[in-house]
């Protein structure tokens, strides 16, 4: 068998080991659920079981996206009442007039404000002022740097999703790496931990505090009234967050110099946009016009043709005399090429000369015709990265005509730490979260770009839309009434949080569009969906069944023992699946292990319990599955090994110090 041969017969058995990796799992996990339901007392139980199950294989296996798998579980769940007899129930697990009630509670409600309102610090412009701070207060010295970047990014996550307050310091970093020739690797990594370690500092930091008072509300309808637990306030948790965030700096500034990745590369101080890229990326490209002569054989080609056999990029086009090709709607690999066409090429100068020599073009030195559309102040090489709920996914830039729909021709791709280029396959290759795509864009099509939820744009030194900084007052103001409302009065906190982001819509901080494109959809309906799962497990009992069983399994231990179990199963369910998801299976469990354990004379906290689980699913830093940390994993060149060796000893501190401050506290 020839090597091509062979080539192709391992190409056709890959797409197929993933499935039968997931069939295996499935058999496995069905194998176990059958099992289960000899061990329970109740067939309810049994089903509920089954139903838990089949939520963690969806999600360790990423058979579907995480939001697609919650609600198809709550689906099923609806359907229960329909099959109720045939499964063996009286009725269904969930009652069809409570399936919906999640879109409605206080913690969705809450998750969508505090999106709008950080989207509205945003349009001020405060983030630019924030990077110009950190650069006046903290120099150009990395152990400065770390902290100060990283201390910001961790207040502003205390009061927004980390992933988002991430977004927004993404480019911040970019440009102090750039001002002080810090490469990324060395800025990213801390920024991106504290980011999801500000989340524990309040109760509106991450999903799963927010969530946490409802799952205690959920609970206390099935606890006796001698268990009954209260919620915990806004700041309740502030010393363990203050703790956890000045344990992440002083690790990073101790030991960085160990555990950061030591990459070569680095932002080129002072130079203009080209060079950056040419040393970060090794792009030796040169910009340059063709233009094509009659008689060329090149005319009636398509874009397509060229760029893939010569290995170039096309980046405008003028047909004729008034048909210019660039930007949203301009250029496609179907254009075809006319004669006395003008071509706007993106390449290295070798394969350029190469091109105009096979089809006898003429090559200008100097632009000309492009001289105005392809003006730096008009156009340039950007950074873009794909973000953990990108619709794009999965799909190549060729599968979305990445060039005609958004204005961008991808040049380069930086994922794993290996930068692949034009020539490579980059435009056939399925974008996954974090990736890094390097563009040739006009400013404008950026701006877009900025808007669009499918991309974070890194790049920020370009001239674009004016932010709204006159606004900044406003979305001061009605940040501070918010945080009022919810530390001064009996308001609910969805309800205290909407009064800020309604006033920041009101005021002109942001329209109402700005404020749609805000809110990650994708989050909502993860957790609107699986919240009707966790009343199940409550309310069946299926919690305080697993609860019992495990304190039999475990004997006479002391409350610090249950709860680091707790705190440690809560860790490796969040490197498994969402940290909603761990958060809604676990809640209901540690705090009927809390019970159990009261029961049988061990004093232990339902409440702290579950605020254990709540702060634990904090704990993502081994592997790159935190949302946070896959979109920085691009830009920062990691490599899965790299958070394997930093996010190894973080995981360790955090449970350490998360553990001795809750004892402490509570």
């Amino acid at each position: 068998m020839s090597a091509a041969e062979n080539d192709n017969e391992a190409q056709a058995r890959t797409p197929a080991s993933p499935m039968i990796k997931n069939l295996i799992a499935a058999a496995v996990f069905a194998l176990v659920a059958l099992g289960a339901a000899f061990a329970v007392p109740t067939l309810e139980i049994a089903w509920v079981t089954a139903f838990l199950l089949f939520t963690i294989y969806l999600f360790a296996f990423e058979v579907v996206s995480v939001d697609v798998a919650a609600i198809t579980v709550m689906v099923l769940l609806g359907l229960t009442s329909l099959f109720a007899p045939v499964m063996g129930l009286e009725q269904g697990l969930v009652p069809n007039t409570q399936l919906f009630d999640g879109f409605a509670s206080n913690a969705v409600i809450s998750i969508i404000a505090v999106m709008i309102i950080g989207a509205g610090l945003d349009k001020t412009g405060l983030m630019s002022k924030v990077a110009g701070f950190i650069l006046k207060a903290a120099g150009n010295t990395e152990a400065r740097i770390i902290p100060a970047i990283s201390g910001t990014v961790g207040i502003i996550s205390s009061f927004m999703q980390n992933v988002g307050a991430a977004a927004l310091f993404l480019p911040v970093v970019s440009r102090i790496s750039a001002r002080t020739g810090l490469p990324m690797s060395r800025l990213l990594m801390p920024m991106g931990f504290c980011a999801i370690l500000g989340g524990t500092m309040t109760m509106v930091g991450s999903s799963p505090l927010i969530l946490l008072n409802d799952l205690i509300l959920t609970s206390n309808k099935a606890l006796p009234e001698d268990y009954q637990m209260d919620t915990w306030s806004l700041f309740s948790v502030t010393p363990v967050g203050i703790a956890l965030v000045i344990t992440g700096i002083l690790y990073f500034v101790i030991a960085g110099r160990f555990v950061l990745p030591k990459v070569q590369q680095k932002g080129a101080k002072g130079s203009n946009a080209m060079s950056y890229f040419k040393k970060v990326y090794g792009m030796n490209y040169s910009m340059r016009e063709v233009v094509v002569p009659e008689g060329s054989a090149i005319i009636g080609m398509m874009l397509d043709d060229i760029e893939k056999e010569h290995k170039i990029r096309v980046i405008a086009a003028l047909r004729g005399a008034d048909d210019l090709r660039i930007g949203p709607g301009g250029l496609a690999r179907d254009v075809g090429i006319e004669a006395n066409s003008v071509l706007g090429i993106l390449s290295d100068q070798d394969r350029i000369d190469e091109l105009a020599e096979h089809y006898n073009l003429t090559v200008r030195t100097e632009l000309e015709t492009f001289q105005e559309s392809l003006a730096s102040t008009k156009a340039g090489i950007a950074e873009v990265v794909i973000p953990p709920g990108s619709d794009l996914i999965g799909k190549s830039a060729r599968d979305v005509w990445m060039r005609k729909r958004y204005g961008i021709a991808m040049v380069a791709l930086h994922r794993g730490g290996e930068t692949l280029r034009e020539g490579e396959g980059i435009r056939d290759l399925p974008l996954a979260a974090g990736d890094t795509l390097v563009v040739h864009t006009t400013w404008e099509a950026l701006v877009l770009l900025e808007k669009d939820s499918n991309f974070v744009v890194v790049t920020t030194e370009y001239p674009h839309e004016e932010l709204r900084p006159q606004k900044v007052g406003w979305a001061g103001l009605f940040f501070a009434i918010a945080v009022g409302l919810i530390l001064f009065s009996d308001l609910r906190l969805s309800v205290a949080l909407l009064t800020g982001a309604m006033g920041m819509i009101l005021a002109g901080v942001l329209t109402i569009d700005e404020a749609y494109r805000a809110v990650s959809w994708k989050t909502v309906f993860l957790l609107a969906s699986l919240i009707p799962l966790g009343l199940a497990v409550e309310t069946t009992g299926t919690a305080a069944f697993i609860a019992e069983t495990t304190l039999k399994a475990m004997g006479d231990v002391s409350p610090f023992v249950l709860q680091g179990v707790i705190a440690i199963l809560a860790t490796f369910f969040t490197l498994v699946m969402s940290n909603v998801g761990a958060t809604v299976l676990l809640v209901p469990l540690a705090v009927n292990i809390a019970v159990e354990a009261q029961k049988a004379g061990i004093d232990a906290d339902p409440a702290v319990f579950a605020l254990t689980v709540a702060i634990a699913t904090s704990n993502s830093f081994l592997i790159p599955t935190h949302q946070v940390n896959a979109l920085i994993m691009g830009p920062g060149g990691y490599r899965v090994p790299d958070y394997m060796r930093a996010g190894g000893i973080m995981t360790i501190l955090f449970l350490v110090v998360m553990m001795v401050m809750m004892n402490l506290v509570f």
